[in-house]
């Protein structure tokens, strides 16, 4: 079972406590986005990343100075955030490296898809920025189906904890031998339940957490998860969603 999740837009790249294990599997297609990135000015880095002037000039300076292959850290502690900080990489033991090594993979705009130590630098890039040129129309055009691909080469099974923007370049080249599950977290309220943009990132983050925990790796058992006060919900699930309610005051 392969576990998706996406990436954060905070990057930390002081890490010394866990070494990076290997390259990204597409960085020849990064340094040719790198590339066009470096030919970009300020304003154009502006309109594409939607982002104001501040952010603008960062972004602008570090696609001028980025080195794909130098002080590069490992991508899962890489990444900073809500759903990062659940997670708890930092207190992996060694089976949890294994575990983790071998079932979590980052979906990204930049890299296309990160095994968790492989070495990234920081990046400013989102799948669905307005990347352009006379190659392709968009970021979903250039990485195409290999992501889908590398991530289905060796296993048949996908959970699926990313944001829709990212997951959706896995949806579109499922097959009937592909088993895929999208999980949603949902909390009580007075119309019923409803997903609240930071607690799904926390409960992401603790599903991570979960599953490495517990060496998961069947759908099923997938199901238990109980962190945080979540219960999967047999009623507004099916066999292609998998939904866990929290009540409140939980």
């Amino acid at each position: 079972m392969k576990i998706v999740i996406t990436p954060a837009k905070r990057m930390n790249d002081n890490i010394d406590y866990i070494d990076v294990e290997s390259l990204p599997v597409f960085l020849p297609q990064t340094e040719e986005l790198l590339g066009i990135l470096k030919t970009l000015k300020v304003d154009e880095v502006k309109k594409m990343l939607g982002c104001n002037d501040q952010i603008a000039q960062i972004a602008y300076l570090n696609y001028q100075m980025m080195d794909l292959k130098k002080d590069t850290v490992p991508a899962l502690l890489a990444y900073e955030g809500i759903q990062y900080t659940n997670t708890a990489a930092h207190v992996l033991t060694d089976d949890d490296y294994e575990y983790t090594k071998q079932h979590l993979r980052i979906l990204s705009g930049f890299y296309g898809i990160l095994r968790p130590f492989d070495g990234v630098v920081p990046y400013r890039l989102e799948l669905n920025n307005k990347v352009k040129t006379e190659k392709f129309k968009s970021l979903y055009e250039f990485w195409n189906s290999r992501i889908y691909d590398e991530l289905t080469k060796d296993d048949n099974q996908i959970l699926d904890l990313g944001a829709k923007q990212y997951t959706k370049i896995i949806k579109k080249y499922l097959t009937s031998s592909i088993k895929y599950v999208k999980c949603h977290f949902k909390e009580e309220s007075d119309e019923g339940y409803r997903e609240i943009g930071v607690y799904v990132k926390m409960a992401r983050g603790q599903m991570v957490r979960y599953l490495i925990e517990n060496r998961i790796d069947s759908f099923e058992a997938v199901k238990q998860f109980n962190y945080l006060g979540y219960q999967y919900c047999e009623a507004l699930s099916d066999v292609e969603t998998y939904v866990f309610i929290r009540k409140k005051g939980t």
